[in-house]
């Protein structure tokens, strides 16, 4: 079993699909702490001209897990996010078509922002056909704290055989460790689709939703440019 373990992100880009459509099994690792002003509570979506934050507004303090932080909803964020959505994307070709499934989402979160991240990814996932499970580290018991030891428990829980990290893990993970355990180690190599954007000059590494309103939920594109896994 081929297994990629990623922080719940919420509306993630593309090369989160990318890693989430090359294994059997998605682990979301929620059980870690919150980071303020990273991709866990916003992400990026093109403005007429630039790029702005899609953010989720949050209550929490320091130390506090990903799987603990409730969302603020004393603001007005979810009539903000959708008239944004419709502000700069609404005249896209794609934008019809998907609204509906994200106004939906947008009507049903609740208090969580990782129930909230969770409902996103699947979401996306859906529109673009991967059909990879997706579980939370914070249902497996008995995890070390320790961030190595903890990738490999919850690859032992599984019984994976094969892990995919990120492009830069290799520049922080214990990799002998990985192979110590008897795991056979991957890393993506993610190679970012140019695309017809509405606005402006192309800007790479947004969120999904760009790509999903402007080009549709065609997935093929994305696959054909990343065939190629880099091996440890």
């Amino acid at each position: 079993m081929r297994i990629a373990i990623h922080q719940p992100q919420f509306m993630p880009w593309l090369g989160y699909f990318d890693k989430l459509d090359k294994v059997d099994l998605f682990v979301l690792l929620d059980n870690v702490q919150f980071k303020k002003n990273e991709y866990q509570n916003r992400n990026r979506i093109k403005t007429h001209d630039h790029w702005i934050w899609l953010t989720v507004p949050v209550s929490f303090s320091f130390g506090d897990l990903v799987s603990g932080v409730q969302i603020n909803n004393q603001q007005d964020w979810r009539r903000k996010h959708l008239q944004t959505l419709l502000t700069y994307y609404g005249k896209a070709p794609c934008y019809r078509e998907y609204q509906p499934a994200f106004a939906e989402l947008y009507g049903g979160v609740g208090g969580s922002l990782a129930d909230l991240n969770m409902a996103t990814i699947e979401l996306i996932r859906k529109i673009f056909t991967i059909d990879t499970e997706i579980v939370r580290a914070s249902d497996i018991p008995g995890l070390s704290e320790e961030p190595t030891a903890r990738l490999l428990d919850i690859c032992r829980h599984f019984k994976a055989d094969t892990y995919l990290a990120g492009a830069g893990g290799k520049d922080y993970m214990e990799c002998e460790k990985f192979k110590a355990a008897g795991l056979k180690l991957l890393f993506q190599n993610f190679v970012h689709p140019e695309y017809v954007q509405i606005n402006g000059p192309f800007i790479p590494c947004l969120s999904a939703l760009d790509y999903i309103f402007n080009a549709g939920g065609d997935f093929s594109a994305i696959q054909r440019l990343n065939r190629e896994l880099e091996v440890y």
